[in-house]
C-alpha cells in the first residue's frame, strides 16, 4: 500500500464538492419515528421545559403537529399517551380502554393519514397507581406472568384503533409471546411487534418521565430492565424476543449504547430501531444554550453515529425538527 508522500488523504477530503461526493449522506426523514405525547382534551400544547421544541399534546394540536412532517416524508409516529385524570390501579387497566386517549389518538391520526405508519407503546407505568410496569403483588415486587395477560390487552386495543405496530417497552419476561398470541387470536396477526428488547434501567429517561407523568412512586426499575453493566444480559434479551415473535428489535437509549447496536446488529436479521431518547435530547439542548457547540453540527453528527452503528430505524425527538437540523438554513 502506498505510503505518504505519495499516498495524501486529504485530496479526499479537501473541498466540500469531494466531501459531498463520497460522505455517506445523512439518515433520510423517512428513516424516523418521532416520539410524541398525548393527553385528553382539546386545545393542548404544553411545551415540555426539558426539551425544548417538543411538547405535551392533544389529539387535535397533534394532528396539526403533523402536517408539515409527514408532507416532508416523516416515517412515522411512536405514540405515549399522558392518561390525565383517568382513575389509575393497582394493574394500569385503563391502559387497555377503547375510549383511551392513545386508542382515540390512533382513530384520528388513521383517518388524517391513511398511509402513515403509527407506532404504540405498550406499558403500564403511566396508568397503574405505583408507577411501575406490571402490578405488584402482595410482597410489593412486580408480578411479571400478571403483567402479560395486561400487555396483551393494550395491545390489541390499539391494534383494534388503527395502530401499525405495537411496542411493548415494560421488559416483561414472555410479553412478545403473550402479545404476539393475544394479537392473532383477536385477527390482528398483520400488526408489526416492534420490541423495547435491549431496554437499559438508563439514567437518561428523566425528562421522558417528567413528560408522561411516569416515574415509580416509590423502588426503581433495576429489576426488570436490563443492567447496563451486563450488556451479555441485555442481549439474550433481544434474542429473545426474536424467537417469540418479534419483528423489530430496538435497542434504547441510542447514544449510549452505540457497541450493543453494533452488537445486535452482527447477530440478527431483523430490522433494528434505536431509541434516541430525552436525556440525550436534552443534554444536546443544554449544551448549544450554554455556548458549548453548535446544535446543528451536534445533531448531525449524533444521528449519524446511530446511523452508522446499524440503525434501520430512529426513534427521535429530532424527527420533528428534521428540517431545521438538516436543511440548508
Amino acid at each position: 500500500m502506498a505510503q505518504y508522500p505519495e499516498m495524501r488523504l486529504r485530496r479526499l477530503r479537501r473541498t466540500a464538492g469531494v466531501r459531498r461526493l463520497l460522505d455517506a449522506p445523512p439518515p433520510g426523514l423517512e428513516k424516523f419515528l418521532w416520539p410524541v405525547f398525548v393527553a385528553p382534551g382539546r386545545r393542548r400544547l404544553d411545551p415540555l421545559a426539558s426539551m425544548p421544541g417538543q411538547f405535551r399534546y392533544s389529539p387535535d394540536t397533534l394532528l396539526k403537529a403533523l402536517e408539515k412532517p409527514v408532507a416532508a416524508g416523516l416515517g412515522g409516529v411512536l405514540i405515549f399517551g399522558v392518561p390525565g385524570d383517568v382513575p389509575k390501579d393497582n394493574h394500569g387497566r385503563a391502559a387497555a380502554d377503547p375510549k383511551g386517549v392513545v386508542q382515540d389518538t390512533v382513530r384520528k391520526m388513521r383517518r388524517a393519514f391513511p398511509e402513515l405508519p403509527i407506532f404504540t407503546d405498550v406499558c403500564l407505568c403511566a396508568y397503574t397507581d405505583h408507577g411501575h410496569c406490571g402490578p405488584l403483588d402482595d410482597g410489593g415486587a412486580v408480578d411479571n406472568d400478571a403483567a402479560l395477560e395486561q400487555l396483551a390487552a393494550v395491545a390489541v386495543s390499539h391494534a383494534e384503533a388503527g395502530a401499525s405496530a405495537v411496542a411493548p417497552s415494560a421488559m416483561m419476561d414472555g410479553q412478545v409471546r403473550a402479545i404476539r398470541v393475544a394479537l392473532d387470536r383477536a385477527g390482528l396477526g398483520e400488526t408489526i411487534l416492534m420490541s423495547y428488547s435491549t431496554k437499559f434501567a438508563s439514567s437518561l429517561y428523566g425528562p421522558f418521565r417528567e413528560a408522561e407523568g411516569s416515574a415509580p412512586r416509590h423502588g426503581d426499575r433495576r429489576g426488570y430492565q436490563a443492567s447496563p453493566a451486563n450488556p451479555r444480559l441485555a442481549l439474550r434479551e433481544s434474542a429473545l424476543d426474536e424467537a417469540e415473535g418479534a419483528d423489530i428489535l430496538m435497542v434504547k437509549p441510542a447514544l449510549f449504547y452505540l457497541d450493543l447496536l453494533r452488537q445486535l446488529r452482527d447477530r440478527t436479521e431483523l430490522p433494528l430501531a434505536a431509541y434516541n431518547v430525552s436525556g440525550e435530547y436534552a443534554m444536546l439542548c443544554a449544551a448549544a444554550a450554554a455556548g458549548y457547540g453548535d446544535l446543528r453540527a451536534m445533531v448531525r453528527e449524533s444521528l449519524g453515529s446511530i446511523a452508522r452503528a446499524g440503525a434501520d430505524v430512529i426513534i427521535s425527538y429530532w424527527a420533528s425538527r428534521y428540517g431545521e437540523i438538516f436543511g440548508e438554513g
